[in-house]
């Protein structure tokens, strides 16, 4: 704003360089849909380790696909992941056969103090509570039986939150529903459940040098009502979006770049409809969908199959791309014997990888896209079958003398040679939609700005360079950046009639990198010096 000078001497103003740095999102934020034995459910859990994924959702079971998935991601160099961990709910024909949270009934004379597990899941009948009065006084203003120490153990996991001071009183600060709400991992008071007039009875002390927690009476058992229910069906993954679950519980994230459902049984498939609201989901969220082959797909003619094949599945576009065969990999819970899995986790993580190696514009294939921890695929492919797929949009992953199994395909389900689509390339869609993420995010500020030169050379400023930045980490064809992008912002694109609706239209083009994926040799023999 301009000084307004009211006396003589010198004023400082300071003037906007109209420079606002635009930052490329993430590439390779991950995110799985599936069975856990326990942990938040249809709510997005960011993990950046398998640890964490041991610590949130118990590791590896023999009952979720998704668990093996979610360690072969980080195996092959995957760093950042979304887990939505889905249960069966709602079954009115069939109550006994939904999750449920297991419960914890702590007696008192003021009615007992209702406890539940702070998720679904058998887990919970592991769960122990004690309850002990060496606490600091009341309060001013609190009923004089109402501060507690709450003590809880998860034995099976041996974890153990302790709460002091937390109280029955509403008013008060520690308040023991808010405080377990907001500090615990392992249990909720019940909503369902009177809640008590007075602090639960505390538990008698165990002998000396014994763990309470291990002595009858010194603590409260969970009343072993938690189950797992049956293994969730298709309808738990797409879930609601009113209700933001299943497939619409990422709704509560701020970011995804891939989608990955892997199957709930061993043996079992997603069935086609699931993947088609993926699908749709992922264009809204500008992501990919990694689609992993059916079990009954045993040789390439049963992916040329029209019936049964890729055809079949519905999932033509360009936001999709599948890997076949299925991969083999040692089972830790298995004794290390070689099982079957889906490939779509291995992917993820060598797709994050090359984008930290190399950047999203390089297509996730070639002898650098290993295949760490797998030791077998389950079709072996030569040539002339790989020659049937590539053409109709199926990436291969295939086996080589020395280089080891690896990913030899990068299009994606818009890249079958019929379809001609600009988008026939993994790598080209991906850096698009990085591209179209990272701008919409980064052009937030023009909105209610005034719509005229000024903030369009804003626009051109800075929209220029970050695409000169992708231009210098090799991201564009071309030789120079007239060649590579242009960004056009000016009254050719933005009309008076524009103007007069609020719109400014921002036009970026760009020249994008395509794979070399085929490479053709010419050898010629030399005729030698002849004399004419």
């Amino acid at each position: 704003m301009p000084v307004t000078p009211t006396f003589p001497g010198v004023y400082i103003e300071e003037i906007p360089s109209g420079v606002r740095t635009i930052v490329g999102v993430a590439t390779s934020i991950t995110a799985f849909i599936g069975r856990a034995p326990r942990g938040s459910v249809n709510d997005p859990i960011r993990i950046q380790s398998f640890a964490d994924f041991e610590r949130a959702f118990d590791g590896l079971s023999i009952q979720s696909m998704m668990s093996y998935a979610v360690k072969d991601f980080f195996l092959n160099g995957g760093t950042d992941a979304l887990i939505v961990r889905v249960v069966h709910a709602e079954d009115p024909p069939n109550p006994n056969n939904d999750a449920r949270k297991a419960t914890l009934t702590v007696p008192g004379t003021g009615g007992p103090l209702e406890l539940e597990a702070a998720n679904e899941g058998d887990w919970g009948n592991n769960l122990r509570a004690r309850v002990d009065y060496t606490t600091r006084d009341p309060e001013p203003g609190d009923p004089p039986d109402s501060v507690f120490n709450l003590t809880v153990r998860d034995m099976d996991a041996d974890a153990t939150e302790s709460f002091l001071n937390v109280s029955t009183a509403p008013s008060n600060r520690r308040f023991v529903t808010r405080v377990l709400e907001q500090e615990s991992d392992l249990v909720r008071v019940d909503p369902t459940g009177a809640f008590p007039t007075q602090r639960p009875a505390d538990h008698t002390d165990a002998p000396t040098g014994e763990d309470p927690f291990e002595v009858a009476g010194s603590h409260t058992p969970s009343n072993n009502d938690g189950s797992d229910g049956i293994a969730p069906d298709d309808n738990d993954i797409i879930g609601a979006e009113s209700e933001k679950t299943g497939i619409f519980a990422l709704e509560k994230a701020d970011l995804f770049n891939q989608l990955c459902i892997p199957p709930i049984a061993r043996d079992g498939d997603i069935l086609p409809n699931t993947l088609v609201q993926a699908l749709t989901y992922c264009k809204k969220r500008r992501a990919m969908l990694i689609v992993d082959p059916p079990t009954d797909w045993d040789r390439a003619s049963d992916v040329t199959n029209p019936g049964t094949g890729v055809d079949s599945l519905g999932l033509r576009d360009e936001n999709a791309a599948i890997y076949f065969p299925r991969v083999r990999i040692p089972d830790p819970l298995q004794e290390n014997r070689l099982e079957e899995f889906v490939p779509c986790g291995v992917v993820a993580g060598v797709m994050a990888r090359t984008d930290a190696q190399r950047g999203v514009f390089k297509a996730p294939a070639g002898q650098e896209a290993t295949l760490t921890g797998v030791r077998e695929l389950t079709v072996k492919l030569t040539d002339g079958e790989q020659g049937q797929l590539n053409p109709i949009g199926v990436n291969c992953l295939r086996n080589f003398p020395i280089v080891g199994n690896v990913i030899w395909g990068a299009r994606t389900l818009e890249g079958a040679d019929r379809l001609a689509s600009e988008w026939k390339y993994v790598p080209v869609r991906r850096l698009a939609l990085f591209m179209e993420e990272s701008l919409y995010r980064g052009t937030q500020f023009a909105v209610f700005e005034p719509n005229d030169e000024p903030l369009w050379a804003q626009l051109r400023l800075n929209v220029g360079a970050f695409m000169q930045n992708l231009f210098r980490q090799g991201a564009f064809q071309g030789t120079s950046p007239r060649e590579a992008y242009f960004v056009k912002v000016d009254k050719e694109t933005t009309t008076q009639n524009d103007i007069n609706l609020g719109i400014v239209n921002i036009l970026v083009g760009f020249a994008p990198l395509k794979p070399a994926e085929f490479v053709i040799l010419k050898i010629q023999q030399m005729a030698g010096q002849v004399q004419t």
